[in-house]
């Protein structure tokens, strides 16, 4: 059962970071820039994060003056996490704000601060690793897909997985 709600955990944090790095919505005209909380909402690829984010009330610390940065998972890497694990953490509020909690690092870290760094700690309390190859940039095993999506309270990279937070 621990498996299960560290891989939904992860899941929802994945998606959270997906939202924040895709950006403002196509066809959105604003001249102020968004919130972490609005790009997820703004975006159809950051459903289940945002639909996760308000279960676990995040939305208003992720629309908020905070600075952050998020390992955002798309609607693609939430359908890689089995149902039962989703419900289980639907069911768990306290499990599912510390899987997407582990998504969420404090400060602003662009991705050129993000490749310096061997780990990151997480508003979870447990760190994610870093591993910069030739092939990309790994948080766990995540691959992040796009980077540097800027919010008016932090930046968003989008990653292709769900990130569980390690068991104990």
């Amino acid at each position: 059962m621990k498996k299960v709600a560290t891989l939904l955990a992860a899941m929802a944090s994945l998606a959270l970071v997906i939202g924040l790095v895709a950006g403002p919505a196509t066809g959105t005209k604003s001249t102020k820039r968004q919130s972490i909380a609005d790009i997820a909402s703004g975006s159809k690829q950051f459903e289940t994060l945002t639909s996760l984010l308000g279960q676990a009330e995040l939305v208003e610390t992720l629309d908020g003056k905070g600075r952050f940065t998020v390992f955002a998972p798309t609607d693609a890497a939430f359908a890689k996490v089995p149902q039962s694990t989703l419900d289980a953490l639907a069911a768990d509020p306290e499990q599912l704000k510390a899987v997407l909690l582990y998504h969420v690092a404090s400060g602003k870290l662009t991705a050129r601060k993000v490749v310096k760094r061997k780990s990151i700690k997480t508003l979870n309390g447990a760190r994610v690793k870093v591993r910069v190859t030739k092939k990309g940039v790994r948080v766990n095993d995540a691959k992040v897909t796009k980077t540097d999506i800027r919010a008016s309270n932090g930046v968003v990279h989008v990653i292709n997985q769900v990130l569980l937070p390690p068991a104990g």
